[in-house]
């Protein structure tokens, strides 16, 4: 399973370092917008096969993160109370009432992937993996707001990005980061601490030179 895990996070770093080369490339970044809700799926693809022991719990986990995840995002399209006023564009792909069904997937990712990460350093205080969870997952999406806005992932109805929704992020983070830390099923992945590690360093990139 190590070596599959080895295999997995190389296969991360891979394409996301060709994706961050597609977005950067400018007559590409038609094609590789075309392309998120695949790459999505198939890092959901490499989440699950990199992860040892597939207990009923894993699954149910990855089954509670999505419907948490894209819940919270149908109520907050709709009516505009949970994050701010915004809504998606066509990047994500197929919607729901106007909610990408990619955006539980990703969810999903953000989740278990920060998970791993902080089961990788040891951090073994509840309270303090929260914490540092939830301030992770938050700067993530700070880094990853403004690069949404460029590539049509989602904009917002008023200019300014409203604190409502690092608020509610660091808030939903930690709900669902305990939910991970609660949940019986093996908390080690290479390949997942790589991928969080992937999309900071994808979406800062494109943040500093998009």
């Amino acid at each position: 399973m190590k070596t599959t895990q080895r295999i997995c996070a190389w296969l991360v770093v891979l394409f996301f370092t060709v994706g961050l080369g597609g977005f950067l490339y400018a007559p590409l970044i038609d094609l590789f917008k075309a392309l998120v809700p695949y790459h999505l799926l198939l890092m959901l693809v490499l989440m699950i096969i990199s992860q040892p022991g597939k207990k009923e719990h894993f699954w149910l986990f990855f089954l509670l993160i999505y419907m948490a995840g894209f819940m919270i995002e149908l109520i907050g399209t709709r009516t505009g109370l949970v994050f701010g006023r915004y809504h998606y564009g066509s990047t994500l792909g197929i919607k729901l009432v106007g909610t990408p069904l990619m955006i539980g997937v990703n969810w999903i990712l953000v989740i278990y992937s920060a998970g791993m990460l902080l089961s990788a350093l040891r951090i073994r205080n509840f309270y303090l993996f929260l914490l540092i969870g939830a301030s992770l997952v938050t700067l993530l999406d700070y880094l990853i707001e403004p690069v949404a806005i460029q590539f049509d992932y989602w904009s917002w109805d008023s200019a300014v990005i409203p604190m409502q929704n690092y608020v509610v992020w660091f808030v939903f983070s930690a709900l669902l980061l305990g939910l991970f830390y609660k949940m019986d099923f093996r908390k080690q992945n290479v390949a997942a601490a790589t991928l969080f590690i992937m999309q900071f360093v994808f979406f800062l990139v494109l943040r500093v030179l998009g």
